[in-house]
Protein backbone atom coordinates (compact mmCIF):
# COMPACT_ATOMS: atom_id res chain seq x y z
CA UNK A 1 0.00 0.00 0.00
CA UNK A 2 1.40 3.41 -1.01
CA UNK A 3 1.89 5.88 1.84
CA UNK A 4 1.94 9.62 1.10
CA UNK A 5 4.08 10.42 4.15
CA UNK A 6 3.25 13.19 6.59
CA UNK A 7 1.30 16.42 6.22
CA UNK A 8 3.40 19.55 5.81
CA UNK A 9 2.88 23.29 5.51
CA UNK A 10 2.01 22.79 1.83
CA UNK A 11 0.32 19.36 1.97
CA UNK A 12 -2.97 18.39 3.65
CA UNK A 13 -4.89 15.08 3.86
CA UNK A 14 -8.63 14.58 4.43
CA UNK A 15 -10.36 11.22 4.95
CA UNK A 16 -13.35 12.08 2.75
CA UNK A 17 -15.17 15.00 1.17
CA UNK A 18 -17.27 15.00 4.33
CA UNK A 19 -14.50 17.31 5.61
CA UNK A 20 -15.00 19.92 2.89
CA UNK A 21 -15.52 22.74 5.42
CA UNK A 22 -12.17 22.13 7.15
CA UNK A 23 -10.51 21.56 3.78
CA UNK A 24 -11.37 25.09 2.64
CA UNK A 25 -9.79 26.50 5.80
CA UNK A 26 -6.60 24.51 5.16
CA UNK A 27 -6.44 25.66 1.54
CA UNK A 28 -6.58 29.37 2.42
CA UNK A 29 -4.12 28.87 5.29
CA UNK A 30 -1.63 27.31 2.88
CA UNK A 31 -2.25 30.01 0.26
CA UNK A 32 -1.68 32.78 2.80
CA UNK A 33 1.64 31.19 3.80
CA UNK A 34 3.08 29.68 0.62
CA UNK A 35 0.80 30.78 -2.26
CA UNK A 36 0.51 27.15 -3.45
CA UNK A 37 -0.19 23.67 -2.14
CA UNK A 38 -1.96 20.32 -2.55
CA UNK A 39 -4.86 18.71 -0.69
CA UNK A 40 -6.07 15.11 -1.01
CA UNK A 41 -9.42 13.59 -0.11
CA UNK A 42 -9.30 9.85 0.66
CA UNK A 43 -6.02 9.81 2.61
CA UNK A 44 -5.68 9.42 6.38
CA UNK A 45 -3.61 11.92 8.41
CA UNK A 46 -0.93 9.21 8.66
CA UNK A 47 -0.55 9.28 4.87
CA UNK A 48 -2.23 5.91 4.35
CA UNK A 49 -4.42 5.72 1.24
CA UNK A 50 -7.98 4.91 2.37
CA UNK A 51 -9.90 5.97 -0.72
CA UNK A 52 -13.46 7.22 -1.01
CA UNK A 53 -16.38 6.97 -3.36
CA UNK A 54 -15.99 9.36 -6.29
CA UNK A 55 -18.95 9.75 -8.64
CA UNK A 56 -19.55 12.21 -11.46
CA UNK A 57 -20.90 14.91 -9.17
CA UNK A 58 -18.16 14.62 -6.50
CA UNK A 59 -15.58 16.72 -8.31
CA UNK A 60 -18.24 19.32 -9.18
CA UNK A 61 -19.21 19.52 -5.51
CA UNK A 62 -15.62 20.19 -4.49
CA UNK A 63 -15.29 22.86 -7.20
CA UNK A 64 -18.56 24.50 -6.13
CA UNK A 65 -17.55 24.70 -2.45
CA UNK A 66 -14.19 26.21 -3.41
CA UNK A 67 -15.98 28.83 -5.52
CA UNK A 68 -18.52 29.69 -2.81
CA UNK A 69 -16.26 29.72 0.25
CA UNK A 70 -12.83 31.05 -0.76
CA UNK A 71 -12.23 34.73 -1.54
CA UNK A 72 -10.57 36.06 -3.68
CA UNK A 73 -11.53 33.45 -6.25
CA UNK A 74 -9.05 30.68 -7.04
CA UNK A 75 -9.15 28.11 -9.82
CA UNK A 76 -7.70 24.83 -8.54
CA UNK A 77 -6.95 21.71 -10.57
CA UNK A 78 -9.27 18.97 -9.28
CA UNK A 79 -8.98 15.39 -10.47
CA UNK A 80 -9.68 11.79 -9.50
CA UNK A 81 -6.67 9.52 -9.05
CA UNK A 82 -6.80 5.74 -8.56
CA UNK A 83 -4.06 4.20 -6.38
CA UNK A 84 -3.99 0.48 -5.58
CA UNK A 85 -7.63 0.25 -6.56
CA UNK A 86 -8.63 3.17 -4.29
CA UNK A 87 -10.10 6.40 -5.66
CA UNK A 88 -8.82 9.66 -4.16
CA UNK A 89 -9.28 13.31 -5.13
CA UNK A 90 -6.28 15.58 -5.74
CA UNK A 91 -6.73 19.36 -5.41
CA UNK A 92 -3.78 21.45 -6.58
CA UNK A 93 -4.14 25.19 -5.91
CA UNK A 94 -2.15 28.40 -6.16
CA UNK A 95 -2.70 32.15 -5.91
CA UNK A 96 -0.84 35.37 -5.24
CA UNK A 97 -3.78 37.61 -4.27
CA UNK A 98 -3.51 37.06 -0.53
CA UNK A 99 -4.89 37.43 2.01
CA UNK A 100 -7.41 34.67 1.23
CA UNK A 101 -10.43 33.93 3.41
CA UNK A 102 -12.67 30.90 3.94
CA UNK A 103 -16.22 31.57 5.10
CA UNK A 104 -15.23 35.19 5.81
CA UNK A 105 -12.28 34.38 8.09
CA UNK A 106 -8.53 34.44 7.45
CA UNK A 107 -6.10 31.65 8.34
CA UNK A 108 -2.37 30.90 8.24
CA UNK A 109 -0.47 27.62 8.10
CA UNK A 110 1.83 26.65 10.97
CA UNK A 111 3.58 23.30 10.50
CA UNK A 112 0.72 20.93 9.55
CA UNK A 113 -2.05 22.91 11.25
CA UNK A 114 -4.16 25.93 10.30
CA UNK A 115 -4.96 28.76 12.70
CA UNK A 116 -6.87 32.00 12.40
CA UNK A 117 -4.85 35.14 11.75
CA UNK A 118 -4.78 37.77 14.48
CA UNK A 119 -6.04 41.25 13.50
CA UNK A 120 -2.45 42.56 13.56
CA UNK A 121 -1.20 39.75 11.33
CA UNK A 122 -4.08 40.28 8.90
CA UNK A 123 -3.37 44.01 8.69
CA UNK A 124 0.32 43.34 8.10
CA UNK A 125 -0.47 40.83 5.34
CA UNK A 126 -2.83 43.24 3.61
CA UNK A 127 -0.26 46.05 3.67
CA UNK A 128 2.48 43.78 2.37
CA UNK A 129 0.27 42.34 -0.35
CA UNK A 130 -0.70 45.77 -1.63
CA UNK A 131 2.89 46.98 -1.39
CA UNK A 132 4.56 44.01 -3.08
CA UNK A 133 1.98 43.77 -5.84
CA UNK A 134 2.23 47.39 -6.86
CA UNK A 135 5.14 49.46 -5.55
CA UNK A 136 8.17 48.14 -7.46
CA UNK A 137 6.32 48.13 -10.78
CA UNK A 138 4.83 51.62 -10.51
CA UNK A 139 6.03 53.80 -13.36
CA UNK A 140 7.73 57.05 -12.34
CA UNK A 141 8.31 60.32 -14.17
CA UNK A 142 12.05 59.60 -14.32
CA UNK A 143 13.71 58.62 -17.61
CA UNK A 144 17.17 57.52 -18.79
CA UNK A 145 18.36 61.09 -18.15
CA UNK A 146 17.79 60.45 -14.44
CA UNK A 147 19.96 57.32 -14.27
CA UNK A 148 23.32 57.25 -12.47
CA UNK A 149 25.05 55.65 -15.44
CA UNK A 150 28.34 55.21 -13.58
CA UNK A 151 26.58 53.21 -10.86
CA UNK A 152 24.67 51.19 -13.47
CA UNK A 153 27.92 50.43 -15.30
CA UNK A 154 29.52 49.42 -12.00
CA UNK A 155 26.67 46.97 -11.47
CA UNK A 156 27.09 45.60 -15.00
CA UNK A 157 30.82 45.03 -14.55
CA UNK A 158 30.31 43.19 -11.24
CA UNK A 159 27.44 41.08 -12.59
CA UNK A 160 29.32 40.01 -15.71
CA UNK A 161 32.57 39.42 -13.80
CA UNK A 162 30.89 36.95 -11.44
CA UNK A 163 29.10 35.21 -14.32
CA UNK A 164 25.54 35.97 -13.28
CA UNK A 165 24.90 38.24 -16.26
CA UNK A 166 26.11 37.57 -19.82
CA UNK A 167 28.61 40.09 -21.18
CA UNK A 168 26.77 41.47 -24.20
CA UNK A 169 28.26 44.96 -24.07
CA UNK A 170 27.07 47.77 -21.83
CA UNK A 171 23.97 49.59 -23.04
CA UNK A 172 22.06 51.43 -20.31
CA UNK A 173 18.63 51.27 -21.93
CA UNK A 174 18.87 47.62 -22.96
CA UNK A 175 20.21 46.63 -19.54
CA UNK A 176 17.45 48.42 -17.63
CA UNK A 177 14.81 46.85 -19.86
CA UNK A 178 16.36 43.42 -19.35
CA UNK A 179 16.30 43.89 -15.58
CA UNK A 180 12.63 44.93 -15.68
CA UNK A 181 13.45 48.43 -14.39
CA UNK A 182 12.36 50.46 -17.43
CA UNK A 183 8.91 50.65 -18.98
CA UNK A 184 7.82 52.91 -21.84
CA UNK A 185 11.06 54.83 -21.45
CA UNK A 186 10.42 55.52 -17.73
CA UNK A 187 12.04 54.00 -14.67
CA UNK A 188 9.75 52.11 -12.35
CA UNK A 189 10.13 52.58 -8.59
CA UNK A 190 12.62 49.71 -8.29
CA UNK A 191 14.84 51.17 -11.02
CA UNK A 192 14.63 54.62 -9.49
CA UNK A 193 15.79 53.59 -5.99
CA UNK A 194 18.47 51.28 -7.39
CA UNK A 195 20.08 53.61 -9.95
CA UNK A 196 18.42 57.05 -9.77
CA UNK A 197 20.79 60.04 -9.84
CA UNK A 198 18.65 62.41 -7.75
CA UNK A 199 19.04 60.93 -4.27
CA UNK A 200 15.99 58.63 -4.15
CA UNK A 201 16.96 56.91 -0.86
CA UNK A 202 17.97 58.49 2.46
CA UNK A 203 20.59 57.01 4.78
CA UNK A 204 21.41 58.51 8.19
CA UNK A 205 24.75 57.65 9.80
CA UNK A 206 25.84 58.56 13.31
CA UNK A 207 28.36 57.80 16.03
CA UNK A 208 27.07 58.24 19.60
CA UNK A 209 28.91 58.85 22.86
CA UNK A 210 26.84 56.26 24.73
CA UNK A 211 24.50 53.37 24.00
CA UNK A 212 21.60 55.83 24.07
CA UNK A 213 20.84 58.11 21.12
CA UNK A 214 21.67 61.26 23.04
CA UNK A 215 25.06 62.82 22.29
CA UNK A 216 26.42 62.77 18.76
CA UNK A 217 30.14 62.39 18.11
CA UNK A 218 29.52 62.38 14.38
CA UNK A 219 26.43 62.60 12.18
CA UNK A 220 25.91 62.37 8.44
CA UNK A 221 23.01 62.19 6.01
CA UNK A 222 23.38 60.73 2.52
CA UNK A 223 20.82 60.86 -0.28
CA UNK A 224 21.71 58.52 -3.11
CA UNK A 225 20.70 55.30 -4.85
CA UNK A 226 20.86 51.85 -3.27
CA UNK A 227 23.87 50.74 -5.32
CA UNK A 228 25.99 53.59 -3.93
CA UNK A 229 24.53 53.69 -0.41
CA UNK A 230 25.52 50.08 0.25
CA UNK A 231 29.18 51.12 -0.08
CA UNK A 232 28.63 54.34 1.90
CA UNK A 233 27.17 52.40 4.83
CA UNK A 234 29.80 49.65 4.85
CA UNK A 235 32.67 52.15 4.57
CA UNK A 236 31.29 54.30 7.39
CA UNK A 237 31.07 51.31 9.73
CA UNK A 238 34.56 50.13 8.77
CA UNK A 239 35.99 53.56 9.63
CA UNK A 240 34.31 53.64 13.03
CA UNK A 241 34.91 50.17 14.43
CA UNK A 242 37.96 48.92 16.29
CA UNK A 243 40.71 47.00 14.53
CA UNK A 244 43.64 44.97 15.80
CA UNK A 245 46.88 44.23 14.00
CA UNK A 246 48.24 40.75 13.41
CA UNK A 247 51.79 40.39 12.13
CA UNK A 248 52.28 37.73 9.50
CA UNK A 249 55.48 36.64 7.87
CA UNK A 250 55.74 39.71 5.64
CA UNK A 251 52.57 41.72 6.27
CA UNK A 252 50.58 43.26 9.06
CA UNK A 253 46.91 42.31 8.77
CA UNK A 254 44.16 44.49 10.17
CA UNK A 255 41.41 42.41 11.82
CA UNK A 256 38.06 44.13 12.46
CA UNK A 257 36.16 43.56 15.70
CA UNK A 258 33.14 42.55 13.58
CA UNK A 259 33.58 40.60 10.31
CA UNK A 260 33.18 43.00 7.38
CA UNK A 261 31.41 40.28 5.36
CA UNK A 262 28.76 40.05 8.08
CA UNK A 263 28.36 43.83 8.14
CA UNK A 264 27.99 43.96 4.36
CA UNK A 265 25.44 41.14 4.37
CA UNK A 266 23.20 42.92 6.88
CA UNK A 267 23.53 46.29 5.12
CA UNK A 268 22.51 44.73 1.80
CA UNK A 269 19.70 42.83 3.49
CA UNK A 270 18.42 46.12 4.88
CA UNK A 271 18.26 47.81 1.49
CA UNK A 272 16.87 44.71 -0.26
CA UNK A 273 13.98 44.13 2.16
CA UNK A 274 13.05 47.66 3.21
CA UNK A 275 9.59 49.06 2.61
CA UNK A 276 10.06 52.02 0.30
CA UNK A 277 7.65 54.79 -0.55
CA UNK A 278 7.41 55.89 3.09
CA UNK A 279 8.96 58.72 5.07
CA UNK A 280 11.06 56.29 7.12
CA UNK A 281 14.81 56.33 6.48
CA UNK A 282 17.63 53.80 6.71
CA UNK A 283 20.00 54.24 9.65
CA UNK A 284 23.44 53.15 10.79
CA UNK A 285 23.97 53.94 14.48
CA UNK A 286 27.36 53.25 16.04
CA UNK A 287 27.49 53.15 19.84
CA UNK A 288 30.34 52.20 22.21
CA UNK A 289 28.65 48.86 22.94
CA UNK A 290 26.78 48.07 19.74
CA UNK A 291 26.26 48.79 16.05
CA UNK A 292 22.65 49.06 14.92
CA UNK A 293 21.57 48.77 11.28
CA UNK A 294 17.95 49.89 10.93
CA UNK A 295 15.71 48.73 8.10
CA UNK A 296 12.43 50.61 7.48
CA UNK A 297 10.47 47.45 6.85
CA UNK A 298 9.15 45.13 9.53
CA UNK A 299 10.41 41.55 9.81
CA UNK A 300 7.91 38.76 8.96
CA UNK A 301 5.97 38.41 12.21
CA UNK A 302 5.77 34.61 12.29
CA UNK A 303 9.55 34.17 12.05
CA UNK A 304 12.74 35.34 13.73
CA UNK A 305 16.23 35.60 12.19
CA UNK A 306 17.17 32.45 14.12
CA UNK A 307 14.43 30.56 12.25
CA UNK A 308 16.22 31.25 8.98
CA UNK A 309 19.46 29.97 10.55
CA UNK A 310 18.19 26.78 12.19
CA UNK A 311 15.20 25.83 10.04
CA UNK A 312 14.62 25.17 6.36
CA UNK A 313 12.52 28.25 5.58
CA UNK A 314 12.24 29.71 2.11
CA UNK A 315 13.38 33.30 1.72
CA UNK A 316 10.62 35.89 2.07
CA UNK A 317 11.33 38.63 -0.47
CA UNK A 318 9.55 41.97 -0.20
CA UNK A 319 11.21 43.60 -3.24
CA UNK A 320 11.80 40.97 -5.91
CA UNK A 321 13.29 43.29 -8.54
CA UNK A 322 15.66 44.98 -6.08
CA UNK A 323 16.75 41.64 -4.60
CA UNK A 324 17.32 40.22 -8.10
CA UNK A 325 19.64 43.09 -9.07
CA UNK A 326 21.64 42.76 -5.84
CA UNK A 327 21.89 39.02 -6.43
CA UNK A 328 23.09 39.42 -10.02
CA UNK A 329 26.04 41.59 -8.99
CA UNK A 330 26.93 39.14 -6.21
CA UNK A 331 25.97 41.47 -3.38
CA UNK A 332 23.53 38.74 -2.31
CA UNK A 333 25.21 35.32 -2.32
CA UNK A 334 21.98 33.31 -2.59
CA UNK A 335 18.41 33.89 -1.53
CA UNK A 336 17.49 32.86 2.01
CA UNK A 337 21.05 32.20 3.30
CA UNK A 338 22.04 35.68 4.51
CA UNK A 339 21.27 35.31 8.21
CA UNK A 340 22.82 31.84 8.28
CA UNK A 341 26.05 33.23 6.86
CA UNK A 342 26.07 36.22 9.24
CA UNK A 343 25.52 34.07 12.34
CA UNK A 344 28.29 31.71 11.21
CA UNK A 345 30.77 34.55 10.63
CA UNK A 346 29.94 36.14 13.99
CA UNK A 347 30.29 32.83 15.81
CA UNK A 348 33.76 32.34 14.34
CA UNK A 349 34.76 35.86 15.43
CA UNK A 350 33.18 35.48 18.91
CA UNK A 351 30.74 38.31 18.17
CA UNK A 352 27.21 38.33 19.53
CA UNK A 353 24.42 39.56 17.27
CA UNK A 354 20.78 40.16 18.02
CA UNK A 355 17.81 42.06 16.62
CA UNK A 356 14.96 44.37 17.56
CA UNK A 357 11.49 44.33 15.99
CA UNK A 358 9.21 47.36 15.92
CA UNK A 359 5.80 47.86 14.28
CA UNK A 360 7.41 49.95 11.51
CA UNK A 361 10.92 48.60 11.18
CA UNK A 362 13.60 46.06 12.00
CA UNK A 363 17.06 46.56 13.50
CA UNK A 364 19.96 44.12 13.37
CA UNK A 365 22.42 44.64 16.23
CA UNK A 366 26.10 43.67 16.45
CA UNK A 367 27.30 43.77 20.07
CA UNK A 368 30.82 45.13 20.53
CA UNK A 369 33.12 43.19 22.87
CA UNK A 370 35.84 45.66 23.86
CA UNK A 371 33.97 48.59 25.41
CA UNK A 372 37.09 50.20 26.90
CA UNK A 373 39.26 50.31 23.80
CA UNK A 374 40.61 53.80 23.29
CA UNK A 375 41.23 53.51 19.57
CA UNK A 376 37.99 53.15 17.61
CA UNK A 377 39.16 54.25 14.16
CA UNK A 378 42.16 52.63 12.44
CA UNK A 379 44.80 54.95 11.13
CA UNK A 380 44.81 55.10 7.39
CA UNK A 381 48.31 53.70 7.08
CA UNK A 382 47.42 50.66 9.20
CA UNK A 383 45.30 49.23 6.43
CA UNK A 384 48.28 49.12 4.04
CA UNK A 385 50.33 45.88 4.13
CA UNK A 386 53.89 46.33 5.40
CA UNK A 387 56.27 44.81 2.89
CA UNK A 388 59.61 43.55 4.21
CA UNK A 389 62.79 42.74 2.36
CA UNK A 390 64.20 39.22 2.80
CA UNK A 391 66.81 40.53 5.23
CA UNK A 392 64.27 42.56 7.20
CA UNK A 393 62.02 39.50 7.47
CA UNK A 394 64.91 37.27 8.61
CA UNK A 395 66.06 39.82 11.20
CA UNK A 396 62.50 40.37 12.45
CA UNK A 397 61.94 36.62 12.88
CA UNK A 398 65.18 36.28 14.86
CA UNK A 399 64.27 39.17 17.14
CA UNK A 400 60.89 37.57 17.86
CA UNK A 401 62.80 34.69 19.45
CA UNK A 402 65.81 36.56 20.86
CA UNK A 403 65.11 40.32 21.16
CA UNK A 404 68.51 40.97 22.83
CA UNK A 405 70.60 39.83 19.85
CA UNK A 406 73.24 42.34 18.76
CA UNK A 407 73.81 43.58 15.23
CA UNK A 408 76.88 41.37 14.88
CA UNK A 409 75.03 38.26 16.14
CA UNK A 410 72.21 38.92 13.71
CA UNK A 411 74.71 39.35 10.86
CA UNK A 412 76.19 35.92 11.55
CA UNK A 413 72.74 34.27 11.63
CA UNK A 414 71.55 35.79 8.34
CA UNK A 415 74.94 35.60 6.59
CA UNK A 416 75.05 39.34 5.94
CA UNK A 417 77.46 42.13 6.88
CA UNK A 418 76.73 44.17 10.03
CA UNK A 419 76.19 47.19 7.78
CA UNK A 420 73.46 45.35 5.81
CA UNK A 421 71.82 44.21 9.07
CA UNK A 422 71.89 47.76 10.36
CA UNK A 423 69.99 48.91 7.26
CA UNK A 424 67.44 46.16 7.96
CA UNK A 425 67.11 47.29 11.60
CA UNK A 426 66.67 50.89 10.49
CA UNK A 427 63.99 49.77 8.02
CA UNK A 428 62.09 47.82 10.66
CA UNK A 429 62.26 50.75 13.02
CA UNK A 430 60.99 53.19 10.36
CA UNK A 431 58.07 50.87 9.65
CA UNK A 432 57.12 50.92 13.32
CA UNK A 433 57.81 47.24 13.93
CA UNK A 434 60.67 47.52 16.45
CA UNK A 435 61.82 49.97 19.12
CA UNK A 436 65.20 49.96 20.88
CA UNK A 437 64.95 49.72 24.67
CA UNK A 438 67.97 50.43 26.89
CA UNK A 439 71.65 51.07 26.13
CA UNK A 440 73.50 49.85 23.07
CA UNK A 441 75.37 47.06 24.88
CA UNK A 442 72.78 45.75 27.35
CA UNK A 443 69.51 46.82 25.71
CA UNK A 444 67.06 44.87 23.58
CA UNK A 445 64.56 45.27 20.76
CA UNK A 446 60.86 45.55 21.61
CA UNK A 447 58.58 44.31 18.86
CA UNK A 448 55.40 46.26 18.17
CA UNK A 449 52.15 44.38 17.40
CA UNK A 450 54.05 41.15 17.47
Amino acid sequence: MINFGHETEELEFKKTTGELHDAMIDIVAILNKHEQGTLYFGILPSGEVKGQQVVESTLRDVSRVVFESIKPQIYPQIQKITIDGCDIIEVKFSGKNKPYSAYGKYYIRTADESRELTPAELTEMMVKSTYSAQWEQFETDYTLQDVDEEALKGFYEKATACGRLPDEGFDAEKLLNKLGLLKNGHLNNAGHVLFGNNGPVVLKLAVFASDEKLTFLDINREENNIFRLVEVAVTYIQKNIRWRAEIGSITRDEIPEIPVRAIREIVINSFAHAQYGTTTQHEVDIHPGKIVIYNPGEFPSQFSPEDFVTKHISSIIRNELIAKVLYLCHNIESFGSGFKRVYSLCKEANVTCTYEKTPVGFSFVFLRNDLNASESVPKKEQTVPILLTKTEKAVYDLLRVSPAMTREELALEVSKTPKTVQRALDGLREKGLIVRIGAKKNGYWELKNG
